[in-house]
């Protein structure tokens, strides 16, 4: 463009830009306040940051305001549901770890007895065991710090031990009298959510799923594989205890379990679309005999599963009544390293019931209902059963069914309250049993080594009284009230734990479930149940 024709323009260019800054200025918030308009005001901090920032600058004494915002935070989200909380910086990496289902450490399990760091077992193909750590060691130092003696806690031992994958840490151990130093190179461990996965009986396999992870399905899946191999063609899933965690964990195992294009739950809140979640693919165990196991810590995705195979007719609900837990929470990062898990919906199961229960008294009556359960009978009783939604529901085969406070199950299993006499409840507080199996495996590493699997432990090994004085002897120690009163009742209870143990010592949690299992009520009617063609919810 040439000079004169620039020349002609510029006024006319600079002109309508004066208008436009004038039309926004006209516009923008505060043009009327006295010619005091700004074209980029600063935003409103809120009377919340306002008192914040007031303390920290004003406030006559000094104080800790991290810790001030969190309880501030905490107090603002008491006012919400039960649900929605905030995870301060320093437990956010543990949360995490547990519900990815790994973390990065050394892959040892240790227990802490006199100030002493015990390996009580060692991770199959593990950092530990590829550098020749064994059950037994006694960890005296990690690094150059002392951990025998030094008052350590499980926490402190645990943030020395895990580190970066592929570093070094250097561990001083002391072996059968002989101190040992071995550097272990930090790897990925990885958190099983499936616990077991055995043949209960000739054609019925057994899972044991105690979270809804990011690896769980993967862990299913394989579980599934092998038990069919072994010819399994009825089915138990064990969600006792289940504190929930991933919906999608939770629809891809029931996905496997439904046949194709039903409805597994769906999700809706205020400002939340509502979503499906529906079968998508031919399922791996569609048509076997089913039976979920339930009681009342199953939360959350434990109760999406098991609702859906309710309301679907496909299976038997063996139990107690479920937590009630129907809420969606989404969780969001925080600049200072924590996170907000909020909630964001509902969800409903196929039927079309929600199953959370009421929290409109407040937290501490939410997290007194347990409790209340107990006391007013319903953990003992079905009749005792307080069924909070008046709402009639049915399943897809007509059965009337409930919302409003958890899955009621088909077939009730009480609660053994005749296990918990003062002399037991001290053993389990304790950790009497745990510590006691650990000693006792060290001193008979030779006697165990007969066994090959957990199957062969269950069949071969019997507490003797031999073994039965040791512990009693180990427990005095512990200063266990009634050892010399027992009844024939605890006496079982306790030969029928230590033995659990004792496999658990042997093969992890595998070991324990397939042992304990042996004298488990629920277990025993599931069994009933999907061996029963005929039987019916």
């Amino acid at each position: 463009m040439s000079n004169r024709k620039l020349n002609v323009f510029l006024p006319l260019l600079f002109a309508v830009v004066l208008a436009l800054g004038m039309f926004l200025g006209h516009k923008m918030p505060g043009s009327g306040n006295n010619g005091t308009t700004v074209f980029f005001t600063k935003p409103s901090r809120g009377p919340l940051q306002e008192v914040m920032d007031l303390i920290k600058t004003k406030y006559v004494d000094t104080l800790n305001t991290d810790k001030l915002q969190q309880e501030a935070i905490e107090g603002l989200l008491s006012k919400l549901d039960p649900h929605s909380i905030y995870i301060i910086p320093e437990e956010l990496q543990r949360v995490t770890e547990d519900m990815d289902g790994n973390f990065e450490g050394i892959g040892v399990e240790f227990n802490i007895t006199n100030d002493t760091v015990n390996v009580v077992s060692v991770l199959s193909g593990g950092p530990s065991e590829t550098a020749g750590v064994q059950t037994g060691d006694k960890i005296l130092k990690v690094n150059d710090t002392l951990v025998a003696g030094n008052s350590i806690t499980a926490e402190k031992i645990r943030r020395l031990l895990r580190g970066p994958a592929g570093s070094i840490v250097n561990t001083q151990v002391l072996r059968q009298q002989k101190t040992i130093t071995i550097p272990i190179k930090r790897g990925v461990i990885p958190l099983y959510s499936v616990d077991a996965a055995y043949m209960a009986a000739p054609t019925v396999g057994y899972i044991k799923i105690s979270r809804f992870s990011a690896t769980t399905y993967d862990e299913f899946m394989k579980a599934m594989r092998q038990l069919t191999q072994q010819g399994m063609k009825e089915l138990i899933i064990d969600l006792r205890q289940n504190p929930g965690g991933y919906l999608d964990a939770a629809v891809r195992v029931a996905d496997e379990l439904l046949d194709e294009n039903k409805l597994i739950v769906y999700t809706k809140g205020k400002d939340f679309p509502r979503a499906d979640y529906k079968t998508k693919r031919p399922g791996l165990f569609e048509k076997g005999a089913l039976a979920i196991l339930t009681d009342e810590g199953s939360a959350s995705a434990s109760e999406i599963l098991a609702g859906a195979i309710q309301d679907w007719d496909r299976g038997a609900i063996i139990g107690r009544r479920t937590f009630g837990k129907g809420l969606v929470q989404e969780q969001y990062d925080l600049d200072n390293g924590g996170a907000l898990r909020l909630t964001v919906a509902r969800y409903y199961i196929p039927s079309g019931r929600s199953i959370q229960k009421p929290y409109g008294k407040g937290h501490d009556d939410y997290n007194d209902d347990i409790m209340e359960r107990l006391n007013h009978g319903e953990l003992v009783n079905k009749d005792s059963i307080k069924i909070n939604d008046t709402v009639p529901y049915k399943t897809a085969g007509g059965r009337r069914v409930y919302g409003g406070g958890g899955i009621t199950p088909d077939f009730f299993i009480p609660f053994d309250t005749a296990r918990f006499t003062p002399t037991l409840t001290a053993i389990y507080t304790r950790n009497t049993f745990g510590n006691f199996a650990y000693q006792y495996y060290t001193n008979h590493r030779e006697t165990f080594k007969a066994y090959k699997d957990a199957a062969a432990f269950v069949k071969g090994f019997q507490p003797t009284g031999e073994l039965m004085n040791e512990f009693l002897s180990f427990a005095k120690k512990d200063s266990i009230p009634g050892l010399d009163r027992l009844s024939a009742k605890d006496e079982n209870e306790i030969r029928v734990r230590l033995k659990a143990m004792l496999a658990r010592q042997l093969f992890r949690t595998e070991g324990f479930y397939e042992t304990i299992n042996q004298d488990d009520p629920m277990v025993k009617k599931a069994l009933e149940v999907v061996l029963d063609k005929s039987s019916t919810p």
